[in-house]
C-alpha cells in the first residue's frame, strides 16, 4: 500500500540501486539489516575511524534521490571523516535504496539508524547530518526521547511538507488530501514547528545556500529561532539545492563541518581538549 501512496512523491526516486564504490572501497565497509518504527527494513552501511583513538560515530542522512546513500558514498566525505577520527554510518531511508518500504514516517528511520550507531559504538558521542529529506525528517527525530543523537547538521532542509512540495503540482494535491484525512499525523509532522521539542542535542548547526531554487535560506532562519539548543545558521550565496559539497564553496563547506563535529566531541568529551 505504501509504494502506491509514494509515488506521487517519490515514485521516480525508488529505483534499483547500485553501490557507486569499487570492490576494494566495500570491503572497507560493513553491511548491517535494522528495523525501523516506521515498518521497513533499512539497509544500512558502517566503516570505522582510520585513526587509534576514535572521536565520535557520524550517520549521515541522504537527500531525495535515485544515489540515496551513494549521495555520500561518491564523494571524498566519508574517507575524510574517517581519516579525521571517526565511525562512519550511512543508511537508506524506507523505500530508497536498498532498504525495505515503509510508512511516511522517515523520522522514525532517522532514529533507527541513530540508535544502531550508538550501539556499533557505545562509547562514543553520536553526530548526525542529514541534508535535504535527511534534515527535515531529523528536525522530527530530535523530539523522539528515544534518539541519542548529541549534535548535529541540518542541511537544506524544509520547514514543511506543503513548502518542499508547493513545487510539484500532483505531489502538493496529494498531500493536500492527506493533511484533510489525518490531520493529527499532519500536525506531527510540521518540522519547523517540532523543532521546538528537540532534546538531547547539545548544539545544532543549519547550512543553506541562498541561491537554493527549491528551498530559501530563511527555512533556515526559521530554525534557528525556534530551536531549544543552540544553533547557528551557516550560508553560501551561490550554490544549487543539496549540492554546496560539489560548488565553489566546497572547501569552506568541509572545514566548517569539521569544525562543527570537532566542537561536538569537546563538547560531549571536554578531556579531548
Amino acid at each position: 500500500m505504501y509504494k502506491l501512496l509514494k509515488q506521487p512523491f517519490f515514485g521516480r526516486f525508488m529505483v534499483h540501486w547500485a553501490n557507486p564504490l569499487s570492490p576494494e572501497q566495500q570491503a572497507e565497509w560493513n553491511s548491517l539489516r535494522i528495523s525501523s518504527r516506521s515498518g521497513a527494513s533499512l539497509q544500512v552501511l558502517y566503516a570505522q575511524a582510520q585513526t587509534p583513538e576514535p572521536r565520535a560515530v557520524i550517520v549521515l542522512g541522504h537527500p531525495m534521490g535515485k544515489e540515496a546513500k551513494g549521495y555520500f558514498l561518491k564523494t571524498p566525505y566519508p574517507a575524510q571523516l574517517r581519516a579525521a577520527g571517526y565511525h562512519v554510518l550511512v543508511f537508506d531511508f524506507n523505500g530508497f535504496g536498498e532498504s525495505g518500504m515503509g510508512s511516511f514516517s522517515f523520522f522514525e528511520d532517522v532514529v533507527a539508524a541513530t540508535r544502531a550507531a550508538g550501539e556499533l559504538f557505545p562509547d562514543l558521542p553520536v553526530g548526525y547530518h542529514g541534508v535535504s529529506l535527511g534534515g527535515m525528517w531529523a528536525t522530527i527525530a530530535f523530539a523522539d526521547p528515544l534518539h541519542p543523537i548529541d549534535f548535529a547538521i541540518v542541511e537544506s532542509a524544509a520547514v514543511s511538507l506543503p513548502e518542499f512540495w508547493k513545487h510539484f503540482p500532483v505531489a502538493r494535491q496529494a498531500l493536500a488530501v492527506m493533511r484533510v484525512l489525518m490531520p493529527g499525523y499532519a500536525r506531527k509532522i510540521h518540522m519547523v514547528e517540532r523543532i521546538r521539542e528537540a532534546r538531547g542535542l547539545k548544539q545544532l548547526l543549519l547550512i543553506y545556500t541562498e541561491a537554493d531554487e527549491w528551498i530559501p535560506a530563511s527555512a533556515g532562519a526559521q530554525f534557528r529561532e525556534r530551536s531549544p539548543v543552540p544553533a547557528e545558521l551557516w550560508t553560501v550565496p551561490d550554490a544549487k539545492h543539496a549540492q554546496i559539497h560539489r560548488s565553489a564553496h566546497q572547501a569552506a563547506y568541509y572545514d566548517r563541518i569539521f569544525r562543527f563535529f570537532e566542537a561536538g566531541v569537546l563538547a560531549c568529551r571536554p578531556g579531548l581538549g
